[in-house]
């Protein structure tokens, strides 16, 4: 690393970082940005500084936003008595793609893992049972993957409802899928076949 361009390898660097990116992709992103300098660099680079000071958790739901309550939960619109539970923030998004389901979301922040020492108060299923009653939610769609982490975490959160329709997606979600790898269609056929738990 030269002193000339120590602030670009570290760009690069940085950037390969980044999932799906290697050094390689990486070096080609950098320049591409340099190259385009007032139409991406400089706008990415204000993007990324103010997402970055204001970019916070939902306090309610978990999603990310840029304010304490995000527009969905916000929302009376989405106030049906709908709560569809994910893993992270990327599953949320994932089904709000598909434009099909118009509940509420509840963002765990992972899974129950014996093997991680990832109990329940590590993820946010006190917060969950608490919007249960506030919210009187009468559904709740398990929305996880269909690992054995994610069957396990959706078995306990069964457990912790009596009283509530409990729903997991069906078919279209492949096992050891994740949501985020998904299509629409997909997402769209599984939420539309969910059946009890």
């Amino acid at each position: 690393m030269s002193k000339g361009t120590e602030d670009l390898d570290n760009l690069i660097a940085l950037m390969a970082k980044l999932p799906g990116l290697g050094p390689r992709s990486a070096q080609r992103a950098v320049l591409h940005l340099i190259k385009k300098r007032s139409l991406l660099l400089i706008p990415l680079a204000e993007a990324m500084h103010r997402v970055g000071s204001t970019a916070r958790d939902c306090l309610n739901c978990g999603n990310i936003c840029t304010q304490d309550i995000c527009d969905i939960c916000q929302s009376e619109k989405r106030r049906n008595g709908q709560v569809c539970i994910v893993e992270d923030v990327a599953d949320l998004w994932a089904m709000e793609r598909s434009q099909v389901f118009k509940g509420r979301y509840h963002v765990l922040g992972g899974t129950l893992s014996a093997l991680d020492a990832v109990g329940p108060d590590e993820l946010r299923i006190p917060k969950l049972l608490d919007r249960i009653v506030s919210e009187e939610i009468t559904e709740v769609i398990l929305a996880l993957g269909a690992t054995i982490d994610g069957q396990t975490t959706a078995h306990y959160i069964a457990d912790q409802l009596p009283g509530v329709t409990v729903t997991s997606l069906a078919q279209g979600v492949p096992v050891g899928g994740e949501l985020d790898y998904l299509d629409d269609g997909t997402i769209t056929a599984a939420l539309n076949a969910r059946k009890a738990l």
